[in-house]
């Protein structure tokens, strides 16, 4: 493990050891490639796992977060994507809207841990809006759903990797919008797992995808 990635791991652990006195773990999600293996001028955002009773919580730490550098969220793999979303969504509206701070070139990043090159690595999403409702009625949608390797589009199930090759063979009268929709019900893991194969293999080839659902 080099140094820059050791700076990033010793910098989770003494926040996991040392934050309020007491010891609060993140699991973070794994894969086997790195998309981003380094951010400069970051700030540590946590989203930890807690249980109330019968509910599952998402305990929001980012007293750490300086508007004008980029933005690292180190989020619980566990926590269900319903409950993530609503996290990420105030985080992103309190930097969109600050105007005294804003660093426009500042970045939002998903921390992961890349289990082949034993560093931590980052999936950035600064450009996505996030919904958490149906898409609208004439869309296209491609749908990720809970505990499934494929996805469903067009009643097809399909590798992620046909997405754009099954789109693009269709012959539309009017081309309609693209949209991705996740099943609020899968844990971030797998959404962050997903996101890297999107990565991969398809949103690279596309000149934007801005909106993302959540249902």
């Amino acid at each position: 493990m080099n140094f820059k990635n050791m700076k990033y791991f010793t910098l989770i652990i003494a926040f996991l050891l040392f934050s309020c006195g007491k010891k609060e773990d993140v699991l973070l999600p794994k894969s086997n490639v790195s998309i981003v293996k380094d951010v400069q001028d970051h700030s540590p955002i946590y989203l930890f796992f807690k249980v109330e009773g019968k509910d599952t919580i998402a305990d929001l730490n980012r007293k750490s977060a300086i508007i004008s550098t980029n933005w690292i969220f180190n989020i619980d793999k566990r926590l269900p994507l319903k409950k993530v979303i609503p996290e990420v969504i105030k985080m992103q509206e309190k930097k969109r809207n600050e105007k005294m701070h804003q660093n426009e070139e500042s970045e939002n990043y998903y921390s992961y841990a890349d289990s082949i090159g034993k560093n931590l690595a980052f999936l950035p999403f600064t450009k996505v809006f996030y919904k958490m409702e149906r898409p609208a009625q004439g869309s296209f949608v491609v749908y990720f759903k809970k505990g499934k390797q494929q996805v469903f589009m067009a009643n097809q199930e399909i590798k992620i990797s046909e997405i754009l090759k099954q789109f693009y063979s269709i012959k539309f009268e009017r081309v309609p919008d693209l949209v991705f929709l996740f099943d609020k019900n899968m844990s971030y893991e797998e959404y962050i797992q997903y996101k890297i194969l999107l990565q991969k293999e398809v949103t690279y080839n596309l000149d934007k995808l801005p909106v993302e659902y959540i249902f």
